[in-house]
């Protein structure tokens, strides 16, 4: 078992699930609680709190968040995904709205060719 292995971008998805699963699992057997007490105080089954704990792909989102809730640590997915912040040549421009959709990559216009009649 690695302890407080970072958490890089060059670590695989697969490596991330297993870290991110053991330390639930440290975290829960720290609060001396059982897989199943875990499962029974977030409201979901023990199956679901086995796959999170091995780092399991399958696992949802809200069952994850749910478990973290059990163990005190909601607050700490706030460091997970910072709100973003806007440059404040973007709030003028803006003008107090909320972008409500990205721009995308603007292609450069096409060049006109020759032109010549359609036979």
């Amino acid at each position: 078992m690695w302890l407080n292995m970072k958490i890089e971008p060059l670590l695989t998805d697969a490596s991330i699930l297993a870290e991110l699963g053991e330390r639930l699992a440290s975290l829960r057997i720290q609060r001396n609680l059982t897989q199943a007490e875990l499962a029974d105080q977030a409201g979901v089954s023990k199956r679901t709190v086995e796959r999170l704990e091995a780092g399991a792909v399958a696992s949802q989102l809200s069952s994850f968040i749910r478990v973290c809730r059990v163990l005190g640590l909601v607050e700490s997915l706030d460091q997970c995904i910072p709100s973003p912040s806007e440059s404040p040549m973007t709030l003028l421009k803006l003008a107090g709205k909320k972008r409500k959709r990205a721009s995308g990559k603007r292609l450069a216009p096409a060049k006109p060719g020759k032109w010549t009649w359609a036979e």
